[in-house]
């Protein structure tokens, strides 16, 4: 057997993922499915059981077979993660040589590991990729179970049985990979390495008619597919886009919207011209009030902004003196970042909520 043959069986096609995927922050639950590869499992006799140590000495290979996990854990939102797991594995027997045996040798029975481990992994996150690979290491404590194990062949038969708890290893590595449509599940697949010490179990030699055990060994590649779902995910906000600014018709105009250049106070021409109208339209109408309220956007500090909206609103309001509206008619103030047209994160550069807004009362 080979494990290059086991990643093929293990081969499965991606569910869509997405655009970006982050570190867990806090609790979620896993499970996994796949094939297990268990390496070829050299075993011994006690003594007494064979002339010689040669003769004692056998070696036992499986099919693929049957691997599962299910975890519990918990992310810190740095990457790394704590995890309960508990797992089963299963194999039938391939082929059983040695142990004073002759050739060719029929084989029967299965092996089976169960357990529980406890696991630190890693996960690595790289902005804009869709996938989070991992890494990590476990240990526990793992059964492991001879069910019927036995070869058998003309001179006569050799059998292990039982069932032998032992401390437990593995080394696993991963990718992760985010469901879009649906925030906190993800598809896994990773290989584990999952080795425990030697376990002895109950052995008959039907060759010298002896009864006595045989110590064995227990390493195992498993390759798994899975899902796994992180609580408190919640889906990112929806990106609103920016709108060009739409200055009202002068007849039925009432609020006029002013916008500014990035950290600018000054005018430009098309600041000019909406000011210009709405000095007209108060004359027209007999305005007794008109408001001028400076805004700034979220990028820079809110005191640096306060200041930046107050400059806007004065530039306007010298704009509108200019043209023959009494500066006792205004009511002029400013409050930064603290209304903006488009609501953003903090430190985002929105070119509408850089405004001054004109009110006709």
């Amino acid at each position: 057997m080979h494990v290059r043959n086991a990643l093929l069986a293990a081969t499965f096609l991606a569910l869509p993922v997405a655009a970006q995927a982050q570190p867990i922050s806090g609790l979620y639950v896993g499970a996994g499915i796949g094939v297990n590869v268990p390496q070829e499992t050299d075993f011994e006799l006690s003594r007494g059981m064979g002339a010689t140590t040669a003769a004692r000495s056998g070696s036992i290979e499986f099919d693929y077979g049957l691997a599962g996990v299910l975890s519990v854990g918990y992310g810190y939102g740095n990457g790394i993660r704590a995890e309960l797991e508990v797992s089963y594995r299963q194999n039938d027997v391939d082929s059983f040589s040695g142990a004073g045996l002759a050739r060719p040798t029929r084989t029967l029975g299965l092996t089976q590991n169960y357990g529980v481990m406890l696991n630190a992994l890693y996960d690595f996150s790289f902005p804009g990729a869709p996938i989070i690979p991992y890494v990590g290491v476990g240990a526990g404590y793992q059964w492991l179970e001879y069910r019927g194990v036995r070869g058998a062949a003309s001179n006569g038969t050799v059998i292990l049985d039982g069932t032998e708890g032992a401390f437990a290893y593995q080394a696993i590595v991963g990718g992760a990979f985010p469901v879009a449509e649906f925030p906190g599940l993800a598809v896994t697949a990773e290989y584990r390495f999952m080795g425990t010490l030697s376990s002895d179990m109950d052995a008959a030699s039907g060759i010298t008619n002896t009864r006595g055990s045989a110590e064995i060994d227990n390493f195992n590649h498993s390759f798994l597919i899975g899902l796994r779902y992180a609580f408190g995910v919640t889906p990112p906000p929806p990106v609103v886009a920016p709108q060009a600014p739409v200055a009202q018709a002068p007849e039925i105009a009432r609020t006029y919207l002013v916008f500014f250049d990035f950290d600018r106070a000054d005018l430009t021409d098309r600041a000019r011209q909406i000011i210009g109208e709405a000095a007209t339209n108060s004359q027209r109408a007999g305005t007794t009030r008109i408001e001028v309220s400076g805004h700034a956007d979220r990028s820079g500090t809110p005191q640096y902004n306060q200041r930046l909206s107050e400059r806007r609103a004065a530039a306007v309001a010298s704009e509108l003196e200019r043209r023959g509206v009494p500066r006792a008619a205004m009511a002029i103030q400013a409050f930064g970042e603290s209304r903006p047209l488009v609501p953003t994160a903090d430190g985002v550069r929105e070119p509408q909520n850089r405004r001054v807004e004109i009110v006709l009362r």
